[in-house]
């Protein structure tokens, strides 16, 4: 574990090890990418949803342009607090970070 901008920061190299990682030890806020090996995002958001119905997550996305705002809809439907397409700044996904954790969300942020 890192602390990463003031941030304790637990990384998952796939959905289903960022599941188990969230069951033994929950997190404040999961970022997970839509494309991912072994559990993919949207996946990884439905079995987050059934498990911990209040965690909070941001959806990236960097596929091709339409296939991103595709799948960036559908996890936000999913129950993602927010989305954002990729290539991004460090800042603004710190801001939605931040904006998550200081207010009670109960969906999307404005990320």
């Amino acid at each position: 574990m890192t602390i990463r901008a003031g941030h304790d920061v637990t990384e998952a190299e796939n959905g289903a090890v960022a599941l188990r990682n969230h069951e033994a030890t929950p997190a404040d806020v999961i970022v997970l990418d839509v494309v991912m090996p072994v559990m993919e995002g949207i996946e990884t958001i439905r079995a987050l949803r059934k498990s911990d119905p209040n965690v909070k997550i941001i959806a990236i996305s960097g596929g091709a342009p339409s296939g991103s705002s595709t799948y960036l809809k559908y996890a936000s439907n999913l129950g993602a607090h927010a989305v954002l397409s990729k290539p991004f700044r460090n800042s603004e996904l710190l801001e939605c970070i931040d904006s998550l954790l200081s207010a009670d969300v109960d969906r999307q942020a404005a990320c």
